[in-house]
């Protein structure tokens, strides 16, 4: 996780790209309390959050996630939280959201374990080339990551739901590779300029580049 994206480079603005990060964030929090209240997930979106993990040297944050349509998950949620962050059915999204954008900051703190967990990732890449096919044993693998670095952070998340779909192995390896693709994202947005404070000074001007970024692919 330490690539550099030029700010000016590419077909986006930089507000777009900033919006395109924290779309992913979103969509790996809204993927989390989707999983963890009813065990299941849509599988177009999870691959390229997954995915995300894999991409070391992208040109904008779009490659990140193979074009604007792999994070229109989280373009849509962003739109929702930007547009009405207090509504009932964003709740635990946005606690998700802020809850990764804090463990992000812990974890940039840490030069150690970031190289680590890079490390890793380099070493668990090769299977990303089959993902499709072994998207369980990819989350496994991102799972055992997580769980080795960020979860001994004195900082942790915590995932509510469904006892019976978080104590499922399968479930709570997917929440745990996801909620290390939201750092990911998260570490690239603060990259991108993104700090929380802006969230609240700028939010007309994100919402307005959530939605434009969400009607360019029929979402909103």
């Amino acid at each position: 996780m330490s690539e550099r994206i030029d700010k000016q480079g590419a077909a986006y603005t930089n507000t777009e790209q900033q919006v395109l990060a924290l779309a992913g964030v979103a969509q790996a929090a809204r993927l989390v309390d989707q999983l963890s209240k009813t065990g299941t997930y849509p599988i177009e979106f999870l691959e390229p959050s997954i995915h995300s993990l894999f991409v070391f040297n992208p040109d904008s944050a779009a490659d990140i996630y193979g074009g604007v349509a792999g994070v229109k998950l989280g373009l849509h949620n962003l739109s929702s939280i930007l547009a009405d962050r207090n509504a009932r059915e964003n709740m635990d999204v946005v606690r998700y959201l802020f809850a990764l954008l804090y463990l992000e900051r812990r974890f940039a703190a840490d030069t150690g374990m970031m190289s680590v967990v890079r490390s890793r990732l380099e070493h668990t890449s090769f299977r990303a080339e089959h993902f499709a096919s072994h998207v369980n044993e990819l989350c496994h693998s991102v799972s055992g990551i997580y769980q080795d670095t960020l979860s001994k952070q004195r900082f942790r998340i915590k995932v509510t739901g469904s006892a019976q779909h978080l104590q499922n192995t399968q479930n709570a390896d997917v929440i745990r590779a996801l909620l290390l693709a939201g750092v990911r994202a998260a570490f690239l947005w603060r990259q991108l300029g993104g700090r929380r404070w802006k969230l609240l000074l700028n939010r007309r001007r994100l919402l307005f580049a959530s939605q434009s970024l969400s009607r360019s692919l029929g979402v909103v």
